[in-house]
């Protein structure tokens, strides 16, 4: 497939179907209109000189693996692949309630809130659009990428959130080159973070885990799996004494805790549906845009 005819095949900015019918399961209203840089409640910044203060949580994930598909694949193939795997998170945090900020090569910086919005309510949904998308990544994608000799695609994720008082919201750039954006220490260690996850994992600031505290028991300390203490602090100003600490993120039981989801015999997650006798696998509401693009032939 080239990619003119991949743009052509998914044209539609509304979510799958198969994806609208979890939102639907989960009473999840998805805004598909949204613009890249330009966050709805903030809008209004753009072009002024105005600042507002307000929490957000912020998100970065990165694609890894990606560089070494042009050992095999042409640039358009490649272009063919991170298209696919950037549609299915863009799907993946639309339908959670996330604001897709910026696209950064084949990664993405999200943002989680909005005004009138609660804190926890934010910090959960961000957690389990984590947790699905790398569920999704770590087995159904990793499958369809299998099949085609394709290996070694996985995402790692940062995860924090800054208060009211830690981020300044406002226009960065001139005229068109601009976007409305943040600037707070946890936006930038949402990043930061990232790297020190482990393949298909998340890590997470200690904001975050004060704010999830019936999950506390799904966040241990990055320096309890590295073994260097040195990982244990994100952050410091000594002279302040603040320490600012990264967990690890156990997503996947996290996820099997969710009072939508089920496991099968097989040990499969599935949606558990408000109707009867429906059976819908997490995979399945992601995999259409993978298996309908086939990025993995040869052109």
């Amino acid at each position: 497939m080239k990619y003119k005819a991949m743009l052509k095949e998914t044209k539609e900015t509304r979510l799958l179907p198969s994806l609208q019918t979890l939102a639907t399961e989960l009473g999840l209203t998805v805004d598909v209109d949204q613009k890249l840089g330009l966050h709805p409640d903030f809008a209004h910044l753009k072009y002024s000189d105005q600042i507002e203060n307000h929490f957000i949580v912020s998100m970065f994930v990165d694609i890894k693996g990606s560089t070494n598909l042009f050992r095999k694949y042409t640039p358009e193939t490649v272009l063919i692949i991170s298209n696919t795997i950037q549609r299915a998170a863009i799907h993946t945090f639309l339908l959670f309630g996330g604001y897709i900020h910026r696209l950064q090569g084949d990664g993405l910086f999200v943002y989680f809130g909005r005004k009138g919005q609660s804190i926890s309510d934010c910090v959960c949904k961000a957690l389990q659009s984590a947790s699905v998308f790398t569920y999704f990544v770590k087995n159904d994608l990793k499958e369809l990428f299998l099949e085609q000799g394709i290996e070694k695609i996985n995402t790692r994720i940062g995860i924090d959130l800054g208060y009211d008082d830690d981020v300044v919201w406002a226009t960065a750039g001139i005229g068109e080159i601009s976007e409305v954006t943040t600037c707070s220490l946890h936006t930038s260690l949402a990043s930061k973070m990232q790297g020190f996850a482990e393949t298909n994992g998340i890590v997470i600031g200690d904001y975050i885990k004060n704010e999830a505290e019936s999950y506390e028991e799904f966040f241990t300390p990055v320096c309890n799996r590295t073994r260097a203490s040195s990982d244990r602090y994100i952050f410091e100003i000594p002279d302040e004494q603040f320490r600012y600490t990264q967990y690890d993120f156990n997503w996947l039981s996290f996820l099997k805790r969710q009072s939508f989801i089920a496991t099968d015999l097989n040990g499969n997650l599935t949606l558990k549906p408000k109707a009867p006798n429906k059976q819908v696998y997490i995979g399945q509401n992601i995999q259409p845009i993978a298996s309908q693009n086939k990025p993995y032939l040869k052109l």
